[in-house]
């Protein structure tokens, strides 16, 4: 097995990597970091959760450590604030003990800490639309950027900044280096890449398909049942991440929880940048342990050691169905995705899992979900459910 150092990482940086508890690449790392090193446009397919971050972030940390300060060399485009938020701060881990300082542009927020925050930043890991707004103001210049980076450019796609993401790409100089990182590479996206990269090495990882290391389950449950297998679900996991298709949805089921005796955070398209903000911090550090997000609201959300996601509403297609399961079995570790499917949900639900490589088996909520530790979930006597955790 390969290190870092075998992939041409400059040891000061392996060995911060080593001190975090990062030894071995993960496939993503060691397919795309020797290319990106040396310099050569890189384009990857690879799922959420793979380590694509690292891969990119040590290549503006390595290649930028020399430049000189006052204007940003290195340019991160990301699809969500909340991606902006983790990217900046996992590449300013990578760039500690060098003079690189990494600022972060975004939407719903002010104007003013961002364009102070730009003024001398090596790295800018940025929203497209922010960008183009400062960029518009005359607060920001990207005429010394070398490396630029495409993060998630399919979910850029799906949100509609492609247009944007390409009158930035035509702004930067001719001479530098391009790093697309996508789960899928079809499209509008294998044009990007034909327009903007120059001989991109190509590397993929994994298919558009469900992760291997997420055991996925199909509960057949009515819908009245849902909120009370959830609430004794949340006993037994550190963190769930819960999706609906409604902000509304959300609200409601935060209230019903709460009910329960369950504390939870929500994250949707109606909450401020703020109240964003304090949900995932909430979740992260554990003062809340379930999460109920829509599928926009929770784009880009990074959060490792979550074991659990539940489907509490079906998705609307197998895209989106990849995705909420790639909250859990991130970096490696195990996970599990429980859908709570209604009988008359059955055949839609069958064809959108198929589609994402998944083969459904439908069965009650009386079974072992193995994770960590075994939970069971069976019919309580009195209508509704009763969870009790198995020896495993």
């Amino acid at each position: 097995m390969s290190t870092f150092s075998d992939l041409g990482v400059p040891p000061r940086f392996a060995k911060k990597l080593d001190e975090r508890g990062i030894s071995s690449p993960f496939e993503i790392q060691a397919a795309t970091l020797p290319d990106g090193l040396a310099g050569l446009d890189v384009c990857g397919k690879a799922p959420t959760g793979s380590g694509k971050t690292i891969a990119f972030g040590l290549v503006l940390a390595v290649r930028l450590r020399k430049s000189k300060p006052g204007h940003p060399g290195g340019l991160v485009l990301v699809p969500t604030r909340e991606l902006a938020i983790q990217v900046a701060k996992e590449i300013s881990l990578l760039c500690d003990g060098t003079d690189l300082r990494v600022a972060m542009v975004y939407g719903g927020a002010g104007y003013g800490p961002q364009v102070r925050a730009v003024r001398g930043a090596s790295i800018v890991v940025a929203t497209p639309g922010r960008l183009e707004d400062l960029i518009e103001r005359g607060d920001l210049s990207l005429g010394s950027v070398t490396i630029a980076v495409l993060d998630e450019a399919d979910r850029m796609s799906d949100m509609g900044f492609l247009p944007a993401v390409r009158r930035i790409l035509r702004d930067l100089p001719k001479q530098r280096q391009v790093l697309l990182f996508s789960a899928t590479l079809d499209g509008d996206i294998s044009q990007v890449v034909k327009e903007f990269q120059h001989d991109p090495r190509r590397h993929e990882t994994k298919s558009e398909e469900a992760e291997p290391d997420i055991d996925h389950k199909f509960w057949l449950v009515n819908r009245n049942d849902r909120v009370e297998i959830v609430a004794q679900m949340a006993n037994h996991f550190e963190r769930i991440i819960l999706f609906c298709r409604t902000k509304h949805g959300c609200d409601r089921l935060a209230k019903q929880l709460g009910a329960a005796g369950v504390r939870s955070s929500i994250i949707h398209g109606n909450k401020s940048q703020a109240q964003r903000e304090k949900s995932l911090e909430e979740f992260r550090r554990g003062r809340s342990n379930v999460l109920v997000a829509t599928d926009v609201a929770a784009r880009g959300i990074h959060i490792d050691d979550v074991p659990c996601v539940v489907h509490f509403d079906p998705p609307a297609d197998h895209k989106d169905y990849i995705h909420r399961s790639g909250r859990t079995g991130r970096a490696g570790s195990k996970g599990v995705v429980i859908s709570l499917v209604d009988p008359s949900q059955r055949r839609s639900v069958s064809r959108l899992a198929r589609d994402a490589g998944v083969e459904p088996e439908f069965v009650g909520p009386e079974l072992d979900v193995s994770t960590n530790e075994s939970v069971k979930v069976r019919p309580g006597s009195l209508g509704g459910v009763l969870l009790t955790v198995a020896a495993g």
